[in-house]
This record gives structure tokens, C-alpha cells and sequence, in this order.
């Protein structure tokens, strides 16, 4: 018999998995972190059953399974799709894992997970609508309504990183279009503006030179020009992509993840910058940091038994 008082998270990444148990009011019991597998299903499936099987092993009991994997499942086949962990693609996790844990175990895309544990017990926490943004290596998004995660029909709710980065500039040295080339096969995608290395690309294709995001980070907070540019176009960026957002969804709440939302400045500048793009008189939208910080994809996974909506 399985147990709602205890509810086991898993975070699938690409280089490392973690695992998560939470009681009823959602206070970790035990966490641990293992390498991913890279390029091998069976391992992977094996270091996911060997976390849960671990937890339950030494707290005595058994729990709910919510697994958060960087990708989706297709509605269509239930094979998993969009997932940048190419070992995963057109598999059948979930019921691999099902079969292996003898038990359901209920799957989300990772950027869902986040928007669900801030809507949860986090930034959101009370708030009828959240969107939950990643800008890190990608951009990833989840939306949550009155504390119910929502997927939709093709299982890509919230997949606002595939959009086309919105009113792209045309003029002199700033021109965006047609954009940097994305893994999907398109161009112009918010990804490839707002992630960490659509932020190193823009500052190299300005200056020549090659920094990572944290680098270009601390360098405009020491005073550098350059830097300063970079951010600026970023945050001028990152307002019309959640603009968009705003004007189709108007979210109560909009929480940002991933390593870019450390950046501090941006909670300040891009709701300075994003009223001239959304269709409104004023936008008393929130923008605010997580809560959970790192831990909100895997306590999100921990969730999904609980507040999940199917298609």
C-alpha cells in the first residue's frame, strides 16, 4: 500500500540525478544526488529504482514516485520526446520504471516540476496563476493554476523557449534577425537569446571575446561596458519574451530558475523594461526569484501525485 504521506521526487538531469522524500507537509526526510548514466537507458532506469528502493529502504516505508525528466512524454505514443538526453528519446520510461518499481510512477517535464513546487510552497505559494521560467544551458517554462499543474493535449504547456524571440531588432550593429541557429531546427528561438550560452554568443558576437554567463555577470557589476551592454540587451530580451507571456496568459506570478535567475538586477530591470510590450495600462505581475532555489525540480517532482492535471 503506498503510502500519500510520503512522497519521493526524482530529478532526471543529464549529468547528475537527485532524489528527493517529503512528508505530508513537505519537509525533507532524505535527499541524495548520483551521476546520470550518460547515453545508457538501462543505467539510467537502474539509478532511478536504486534511489527510490534506497529511500524506502531506510525510512522504512513507501511512497508516491514523481519523476522530472528533461523532456516530455507524447500523448501520442507515451515515448518520450524533446528531450536534450537523447538516450531518453522514444523510450517508455514511465512504464519502464513502473514495471521496475512495481507501482505507477508519474512523469513531467523538468521546467513543469519547477513551476509546481514554487506554486506550491514557494515564490507563488497562494497565487491562482504562476509561470515558472528556466534560463539556464536551456529555456524551459511550466504554468500552474490554482495549484494544479496543466499539461495539455500535446504535453508542451509552458514550452515558451521554442517561441520565437518577439519585435526582434532590425537596425545597425543590434540587428537580431534572423536569429542564432537552435537545436530544433529553427531560428530566432528564446533559447538561444536567454540561456547562459545564448548570453555568452551575444557577448562574443559584440566584443570578440568569450566569457561565460557568470563571468559577463561579474563583470558588469565591476564596472565593464561591454558587460553592461550584454545584460542590458539581455534584459531588454528577456521583457519582450515574458511580455508575450504576460499578454497570452497574464500569470499572477512569474518565478525565474536555472543559473541566470541568481542575477539579481534582473528582478529590478526587466519589469522597469516590459510594460511598453505588454497590452496594458500597468502590469502588476510579479517577477521574483525561487524559493527552493536548485531543489525546486525535484521537490516539483515530489508534488505531481498530488496536483497534476492530465490533458
Amino acid at each position: 500500500m503506498l503510502s500519500s504521506a510520503m512522497r519521493i521526487g526524482i530529478d532526471l538531469g543529464g549529468t547528475k540525478t537527485e532524489g528527493v522524500a517529503l512528508d505530508e507537509a513537505g519537509n525533507v526526510l532524505i535527499r541524495r544526488r548520483l551521476p546520470t548514466p550518460r547515453e545508457d537507458y538501462s543505467g539510467t532506469v537502474e539509478v532511478v529504482a536504486g534511489l527510490v528502493e534506497a529511500f524506502e529502504r531506510d525510512l522504512g516505508r513507501r511512497g508516491t514516485v514523481g519523476v522530472g525528466i528533461p523532456g516530455a512524454v507524447s500523448p501520442a505514443t507515451d515515448l518520450i520526446k524533446n528531450a536534450n538526453s537523447t538516450w531518453l528519446l522514444g523510450t517508455r520510461l514511465g512504464e519502464d520504471l513502473s514495471a521496475r518499481l512495481g507501482r505507477p510512477v508519474r512523469l513531467a517535464n523538468d521546467a513543469d516540476c519547477f513551476a509546481l513546487s514554487e506554486a506550491t510552497d514557494g515564490a507563488g505559494a497562494g497565487a491562482a496563476t504562476v509561470f515558472g521560467v528556466i534560463v539556464g544551458t536551456g529555456v524551459g517554462g511550466g504554468l500552474v493554476v490554482h495549484g494544479r499543474l496543466l499539461s495539455g493535449p500535446n504535453a508542451i504547456a509552458g514550452e515558451w523557449g521554442h517561441n520565437p524571440l518577439p519585435a526582434l531588432r532590425l537596425d545597425g550593429v543590434e540587428t537580431e534577425w534572423p536569429g542564432p541557429p537552435c537545436y530544433c531546427g529553427r531560428t530566432g528561438c528564446i533559447e538561444t537569446f536567454l540561456s547562459g550560452p545564448g548570453l555568452a554568443r551575444d557577448y562574443h558576437a559584440a566584443t570578440g571575446r568569450s566569457l561565460v554567463a557568470e563571468s559577463i555577470v561579474r563583470d558588469a557589476e565591476e564596472g565593464d561596458a561591454a558587460a553592461e551592454a550584454c545584460l542590458a540587451r539581455y534584459e531588454d530580451r528577456m521583457a519582450r519574451a515574458l511580455a508575450s507571456i504576460i499578454n497570452v496568459l497574464d500569470p499572477h506570478v512569474i518565478v525565474l530558475g536555472g543559473g541566470l535567475s541568481n542575477v539579481s538586477r534582473l528582478y529590478r530591470n526587466v519589469p522597469e523594461r516590459w510594460g511598453r510590450y505588454v497590452f496594458s495600462d500597468t502590469v502588476t505581475t510579479r517577477l521574483v526569484p525561487p524559493a527552493h532555489g536548485d531543489a525546486s525540480g525535484v521537490r516539483g517532482a515530489a508534488w505531481l501525485w498530488d496536483r497534476f492535471s492530465a490533458p
